[in-house]
């Protein structure tokens, strides 16, 4: 059983930015066995992937509408993915979800939410002025 924990969101203004933390608990597997997903949904709308790290964190993605500004990275040691965001906009408002799939050997990842087994329960993220 994995559970996450998220932190780091709140409100900023457009244009700024926010880091946000991931941190795995699992009782048999490490966080270097874990693929990790964050995904955002706002009101109204479908959860969508936003960016993924493999395993080891040499392989990641990103959603094209935050290519250039949004950068995940993850210290294994410390069991934590973290999402830097920057250049803010009101469209990156919503609750940010991280999420983990088990994998022992590939080092992929997935920007689909149905990959994924075990959910945090998220963090909401405002962009306002």
């Amino acid at each position: 059983q994995v559970q996450l924990v998220e932190s780091g969101g709140g409100l900023v203004q457009p244009g700024g930015s926010l880091r946000l933390s991931c941190e795995a608990f699992d009782s048999v597997l490490s966080s270097a066995y874990l693929v990790i997903g964050w995904f955002r949904q706002a009101p109204g709308k479908e959860r969508e992937g936003v960016s993924c790290s493999g395993r080891t964190g040499s392989t990641t993605a990103h959603a094209d509408s935050v290519e250039g500004r949004f950068t995940i990275s993850r210290d294994n040691k410390k069991n934590t993915v973290f999402l830097e965001m920057n250049s803010l906009t009101p469209e990156d408002t919503g609750v940010y979800y991280c999420a983990a799939k088990p994998i022992r050997r590939s080092d992929v990842c997935y920007l689909s939410p149905y990959e994924y087994e075990y959910w945090g329960q998220g963090t909401q993220v405002t962009v306002s002025s």
